[in-house]
């Protein structure tokens, strides 16, 4: 995955977006050529460094590829302690980069805060926001580009959670033995609790969006005197731009490269998702300021590979898609 070039947009320098909205300005979005003004430096510096990293995460994750064929051999093998030893040894630099994912879970996390406080903070409504800081809502952007690019590559990689299996059970039975185990390269041991929430995260299918979708929530509720309404434009705006960017040919011709469109089609998945999660009604209500039906076919029309795990992400972790307030024909589309 490209991710040096996830701020493209291609030829298109501006976007017509959220024309439809019942109030407030047309907003435009120059997701290609935004430069943060002074105003949003402090913020735009900070979530920099953030994406920065995300890189390497990346990376490293498309290039996971597990201890599978050494953990079978020391299970089919229990007496053998050199295969014990072998895979023990092939599992905890796997481990030590399991952990780097969950700890920079915790700072994107931060990151998306800082940017949901500038996005929504008085006096600017939420449109005003995404058409004066178009560099930090190019980075929100970023960040749920890289979320599902992240939770694509982990369902598809059992030996994230094969891996970690394997590591507990050894560490668990080491201490029922009273055997202290060490990693070779010098690196501490995952402690208990830190174990046990990298089994939670892991556990989740997208635990990347998970992160992101429990922070939202807490931000809205920790943030009392904020209109839920200010957070939840700002989301529905966003899934706005991007369907908007999808589905006009005369956007769509201008896109330079393939990634324009799966930048595109995967934010507007995630703000789909975020909204869902935080909205007291969710996104597929008749009330949603989200056009599900023209979000959900749009996907349907793209070619990409990609489309159908972003189709999951919306089957199987938005929160209010089984509710009775959900038309029949919109779970008939994601059917």
């Amino acid at each position: 995955i490209p991710f040096q070039r996830l701020g493209l947009m291609g030829n298109l320098l501006k976007v017509l977006a959220c024309a439809e909205l019942e109030h407030g300005p047309i907003v435009f979005l120059d997701f290609e050529h935004a430069q943060p003004t002074e105003a949003e430096t402090a913020v735009w510096n900070q979530v920099s460094a953030v994406l920065e990293e995300a890189h390497g995460i990346l990376a490293e994750l498309q290039s996971y590829n597990g201890a599978g064929q050494e953990i079978r051999e020391a299970i089919q093998n229990p007496g053998d302690l050199a295969l014990q030893e072998k895979a023990w040894n092939a599992v905890c630099p796997l481990v030590a980069k399991l952990k780097r994912f969950y700890e920079f879970s915790l700072r994107l996390e931060n990151a998306l805060r800082s940017l949901l406080e500038a996005l929504t903070s008085p006096p600017y409504a939420p449109m005003q926001h995404l058409e004066r800081e178009q560099a930090l809502a190019k980075q929100f952007a970023e960040i749920l580009h890289f979320t599902l690019s992240f939770d694509e590559l982990k369902m598809t990689n059992p030996a994230i959670q094969n891996d970690f299996s394997y590591y507990r059970r050894t560490i668990s039975r080491n201490r029922l033995n009273n055997q202290q185990v060490e990693y070779k390269s010098g690196e501490n041991e995952v402690n208990n609790e830190m174990a046990n929430r990298m089994s939670l995260f892991y556990a989740e299918a997208t635990p990347m969006l998970k992160t992101l979708s429990n922070a939202t929530t807490k931000f809205v509720s920790e943030n009392k005197t904020l209109p839920i309404e200010d957070t939840t434009d700002c989301l529905s705006t966003m899934a706005c731009v991007c369907r908007v960017m999808l589905e006009t040919p005369e956007y769509r011709c201008r896109f330079t490269n393939t990634d324009t469109m799966l930048f595109c089609m995967r934010v507007m998945v995630g703000v789909i998702i975020l909204y869902d999660h935080v909205h007291p009604v969710g996104a597929f209500a008749k009330t949603s300021k989200i056009d599900m039906k023209g979000c959900i076919k749009v996907l349907k029309e793209q070619p990409s590979n990609s489309v159908e795990g972003l189709l999951n992400a919306l089957r199987y972790t938005t929160r209010h898609l089984n509710d009775d307030s959900t038309s029949k024909q919109i779970r008939a589309l994601l059917q």
